[in-house]
């Protein structure tokens, strides 16, 4: 597939079919994400694949945060609740760490982002659907010490499989709307 298509094609998906996704094909993601550019070229990101038990065990985690609260929590903590759901029903979880360090906090995390969208991008490619999550930050310490991992931040996970659903485009801005004129001297 041309790169264009596969950017035009790329959607968040939140519908999986139940297939397993072939190794063959997690291996074409983690390479994917090992060939992004980084600052300073640190590539600062670690890769954990979880399936079955596993990520279901991870959302569960996630959905803890309710068991507590009759009531709505604030902002957006909410969505935790729906997408735990996405990443049960989804055949892989990929969570993707960093070694904090405070003085590469924001090159790691720039650095980290092109690499999940090298992954997302890439399972288009592939025939598979992503959804790029952040809803972990609200329980990452537990999602850390489940894995085995305390001492490392999870800054994202991605719920992969075989899409069963093929969302509309999302509404974009205009291009136009994107350039700020030049305003200094």
């Amino acid at each position: 597939m041309e790169l264009e298509e596969v950017i035009a094609q790329r959607r968040s998906i939140r519908e999986f079919e139940t297939k397993p996704v072939e190794k063959v094909k997690l291996e074409k993601l983690i390479e994917a994400a090992r060939l992004c550019q980084s600052a300073k070229n640190r590539q600062p990101w670690q890769f954990m694949i979880l399936e079955d038990g596993r990520k279901d065990q991870v959302a569960e985690i996630m959905l803890q945060l309710f068991e507590s609260h009759d009531e709505e929590l604030p902002g957006f903590v909410n969505s935790s609740r729906h997408t735990a759901q996405i990443m049960k029903n989804a055949p892989v979880l990929m969570l993707v760490f960093r070694e904090p360090d405070e003085l590469w906090t924001p090159g790691d995390l720039l650095s980290i982002g092109a690499a999940i969208e090298h992954v997302c991008l890439e399972a288009v490619n592939l025939g598979l659907g992503a959804l790029w999550i952040r809803d972990t930050e609200y329980t990452e310490k537990q999602i850390c010490a489940y894995a085995g991992y305390p001492q490392l931040q999870l800054v994202s996970a991605i719920a992969l499989g075989y899409p069963a659903e093929h969302p509309a485009p999302r509404p974009r801005k205009a291009p136009e709307a994107l350039l700020l004129p030049f305003q200094g001297r």
